[in-house]
């Protein structure tokens, strides 16, 4: 059946290095290094998110390798890169070259705006489907962004709330039918594996606090 692509959607338009920034919207972190390169890495809770992940690097023109983290989790890593240093001189509060133990370092940037393309990767690095609506994690160690990115899904035709203080894990939570749909036709259809993680999807088990929190 044909359908309209939504100016915002993940579709729009080719893939840039700008739309990694969705991997920062969660739990992805970005190590600069002076002010002559970055290094953007996420850790994900399943194998198959880190090889997608690195197939989506590389078709923006950014070389990622997948290995293991410390936490013993997968992790899809870029070398330092002079073309990464625009996200972290945006994604970085001024003085933090990278993520500590406990703080990532980041900040929303001013004036940000999603676009379906960043959702995409947010999706696909922390996305799951939940017992009622569709989560999309955030980062425990930014969370002063958490009600910033809830509010950036709004513009989108996607209202979101964060889930309470009893989730095991930080997430934005997208609820009801239209906004599912909406939030479907933004990211668009999953790649070949991705299928059990995409909004309408049977519920995924929540994902080990490791998996978030890893500044490695």
């Amino acid at each position: 059946m044909d359908r309209t692509i939504s100016l915002f959607s993940a579709e729009a338009s080719g893939p840039g290095l700008g739309d990694l920034a969705g991997l920062l919207c969660c739990h992805g972190q970005i190590t600069g290094f002076g002010r002559t390169a970055a290094r953007l890495s996420v850790v994900v809770e399943e194998p198959w998110r880190a090889h997608i992940l690195a197939r989506e690097f590389r078709c923006r023109g950014a070389d990622a390798q997948v290995s293991k983290a410390d936490c013993g989790r997968p992790q899809v890593r870029t070398s330092f890169r002079v073309d990464l240093l625009p996200l972290a001189l945006r994604w970085l509060r001024e003085g933090c070259p990278g993520p500590v133990e406990d703080d990532s370092g980041k900040a929303l940037p001013d004036g940000f705006r999603l676009s379906g393309a960043m959702l995409r990767m947010w999706a696909l690095a922390g996305g799951r489907p939940g017992t009622q609506g569709y989560l999309l994690g955030v980062d425990p160690l930014a969370p002063n962004m958490h009600e910033r990115l809830v509010e950036a899904l709004t513009p989108l035709g996607v209202p979101a709330k964060l889930t309470g203080p009893k989730a095991e894990v930080p997430a934005v939570k997208v609820t009801g039918k239209r906004r599912l749909e909406a939030l479907l036709e933004l990211i668009g259809e999953p790649p070949p594996g991705a299928e059990a993680a995409w909004p309408g999807a049977e519920p995924l088990p929540v994902p080990h606090p490791e998996a978030v929190t890893s500044t490695a």
